[in-house]
């Protein structure tokens, strides 16, 4: 069913969407559009805590991710399997389960959310297109995507609670002295 998902994806291929899409995935290569956009908000006071609890979440996701769930499922790729569809961009060498790309973009654009509705929703828009590209791409499963954004999500709603857990029990205990 994943490749009949992908198959399907695969005939909206044209020229002008090709660019957009190798474009929006660049995005996310090594999460450097994120990392950027939270060393932003690092450098301006209100926005701070956001961009230091992005870098946090997306650290984790990094580790769960990338350096232990994709090599405990070792599931190949797509475009691994099915060689006949042309890449539009190179050959990943590492697994597909979960997509790095998808991970820390919803990392990232869930914490935005979580300080920043309106931003977050924009954030979003921006994590999606990012996690459709790379079915769009042919390298990774739908599965792959769905796995990116839940973890991310949760991951980053965790470092958010876990935050503002040690935040009020610092208030807490100022208060009580």
């Amino acid at each position: 069913m994943e490749f009949e998902i992908l198959y399907a994806i695969n005939n909206l291929h044209n020229p002008v969407l090709d660019k957009i899409m190798i474009g929006i995935t660049s995005l996310g290569n090594a999460g450097i559009f994120w990392i950027a956009v939270a060393i932003f908000l690092i450098c301006i006071k209100k926005t701070r805590k956001c961009g230091i609890l992005m870098l946090i979440s997306m650290a984790f996701g990094l580790i769960l991710g990338n350096g232990v769930l994709k090599n405990l499922v070792t599931r190949e790729r797509p475009c691994w399997i099915d060689e006949n569809i042309p890449l539009l961009i190179p050959n990943p060498h590492d697994y597909s389960f979960p997509s790095g790309h998808t991970l820390a973009s919803f990392e990232a654009a869930v914490m935005i959310f979580l300080h920043n509705k309106k931003w977050g929703i924009i954030s979003l828009v921006v994590a999606i297109l990012i996690a459709f590209s790379r079915m769009y791409l042919f390298v990774h499963f739908p599965t792959d995507i769905l796995g990116g954004a839940a973890l991310g999500t949760l991951i980053s709603i965790l470092v958010y609670e876990v935050y503002e857990n040690i935040k009020n029990k610092k208030e807490v205990k100022e208060v009580q002295e």
